[in-house]
């Protein structure tokens, strides 16, 4: 090999090293969730925002998928607890499609709560951190048909 077709490999790699660190640290700091499933969920619910330990602030929009036994009447209860799991904010994700199928049917909710972060708490304080819980609609109130998923999240 060529001592130019060297240094070209090398200057590459280190390229290539730089921005998979950079991916990397950007994934960390911002909750993004690039090297792993596109959503947050089970083969019941799929989430596609938010997803784990992303950044969140008021209004908070849910979005995702879940199959037509996850809802009632086209919705399903949607909660955001503080790092103590005191809620904050209790609303509705309702159905984007017919839900009367076992498929998965497209959801979107909007809920907006008052930030729980304590006065001068650094990024990292435990103040900031919390989860938005997905609750399966469960009329019937027995509890063999619970069912919830919930994903931790940090407040902005």
């Amino acid at each position: 090999m060529k001592k130019g077709s060297i240094y070209g490999l090398i200057i590459a790699i280190v390229v290539i090293g730089i921005l998979l660190l950079l991916m990397f640290a950007t994934n960390l700091r911002y909750g993004l969730n690039i090297f792993n499933n596109k959503y947050y969920g089970n083969d019941l619910i799929k989430v596609s925002f938010p997803l784990e330990n992303s950044k969140i602030e008021s209004p908070l929009t849910v979005k995702g998928e879940a199959r037509g036994n996850w809802y009632f009447e086209a919705s399903f209860p949607v909660i955001v607890v503080n790092w103590d799991g005191l809620i904050i904010a209790e609303e509705y994700a309702q159905a984007k499609d017919n839900w009367m199928t076992t498929d998965f049917v497209p959801f979107e909710g909007t809920i907006e709560f008052e930030n729980p972060v304590f006065p001068g708490a650094d990024e990292n304080h435990f103040s900031r951190r919390g989860a938005v819980i997905l609750q399966k609609d469960n009329p019937s109130g027995l509890p063999e048909y619970d069912d919830a998923i919930e994903i931790p999240v940090w407040f902005k």
